[in-house]
C-alpha cells in the first residue's frame, strides 16, 4: 500500500489493544501515526518503541469527549505532521449493565465517549480533509451495534449510535473525496477479556464459528485497508469482523 507512505493517522485508543495494535500496524506501513489516550505513560512507551523501530510516531494525551482537547489534538498533528489524512476513532469503554441496572450517570458516561468522542473526532478532522479534498476516517464500532445483547444497554445503543452516524457523515462528504466507514469487531483477546473464566471462555468460542478470539491486528488491518486506495469505492459501509459470529 504505497500510497500511504508519508501519511498521517491519528488514532484513539491507541496506548492498548485494538488501538495499539493499529498504530503498530500504520507506523509499519510507513504511516505517521498521532497516538492518542488518557494512559500517557503507556502511550509514551509505545510511541518511543515504534520510534526505535525507525518509524514515525508520538503521543498526545486525548480525552475523546472533550472537544477542545480534539482541537488541540489536530492542531498537534498539524504541527508536527502537517495535518491528519486519517483518523481511526478507536477509543471506547465498556461497563456492563442491563436496562434495569443502568443508571443515568453510566449512561450519560458511555454516550460521552464512545458516541460523542467519535463525533468530536469527525468534525475536528473534516476541515483540513475537506481544506485537501482527500481523507478517510474509520470509526471502530462493535458486533453489538448491530446485534443485541443482554446486560449491555449502554454498550449497544452507543455502537449502533456509532454505525449509523458513519452512515449519515460518509454522504455529507462523499463529494469532498472522503470516505468514511465503520468496523464491527466481535470478540478480541485484548485486556478487556483477559479476565473471563474458562466458562465464559468456552461459551463465547461455541457461538464464534471460527471457534477463536480475534486478535487486534486483525482489525487493524481492516482499517489500514480501508484508508488505502485500495478501497476507494467503499463509503457508509460497516465491516464485520468477527470469526463469522454474524452469520449465524
Amino acid at each position: 500500500m504505497k500510497d500511504l507512505i508519508g501519511k498521517t493517522v491519528l488514532v484513539t485508543g491507541a496506548a492498548s489493544g485494538i488501538g495499539a495494535a493499529h498504530a503498530k500496524i500504520f507506523a509499519t506501513a510507513g504511516v505517521n501515526v498521532v497516538i492518542t489516550d488518557v494512559s500517557d505513560i503507556n502511550g509514551e512507551q509505545l510511541a518511543a518503541s515504534l520510534r526505535e523501530q525507525g518509524c514515525h510516531a508520538v503521543f498526545f494525551h486525548l480525552d475523546v469527549s472533550d472537544m477542545k482537547q480534539w482541537v488541540a489534538a489536530v492542531n498537534f498533528a498539524k504541527d508536527k505532521f502537517g495535518g491528519v489524512d486519517f483518523l481511526v476513532n478507536n477509543a471506547g469503554i465498556y461497563t456492563p449493565a442491563s436496562v434495569l441496572d443502568e443508571t443515568v450517570e453510566g449512561w450519560q458516561r458511555m454516550i460521552d465517549i464512545n458516541q460523542s468522542g467519535v463525533l468530536y473526532g469527525i468534525k475536528a478532522v473534516l476541515p483540513g480533509m475537506i481544506e485537501r479534498q482527500a481523507g478517510a476516517i474509520v470509526n471502530i464500532s462493535s458486533l453489538f451495534g448491530i446485534i443485541g445483547g443482554a446486560g449491555s444497554l449502554s454498550y449497544c445503543a452507543t455502537k449502533g449510535a456509532v454505525r449509523m452516524m458513519t452512515k449519515s457523515a460518509a454522504l455529507d462528504v462523499v463529494k469532498d473525496n472522503i470516505r468514511i466507514n465503520s468496523i464491527h469487531p466481535g470478540q478480541i483477546d485484548t485486556p478487556i477479556v483477559a479476565n473471563l473464566t474458562p466458562e465464559m471462555d468456552r461459551a463465547i468460542k461455541a457461538r464464534i464459528p471460527m471457534g477463536r478470539l480475534g486478535r487486534p491486528e486483525e482489525i487493524a488491518n481492516v482499517s489500514l485497508f480501508l484508508c488505502s486506495d485500495m478501497s476507494s469505492y467503499i463509503t457508509g459501509e460497516e465491516i464485520s469482523v468477527d470469526g463469522g459470529w454474524n452469520a449465524n
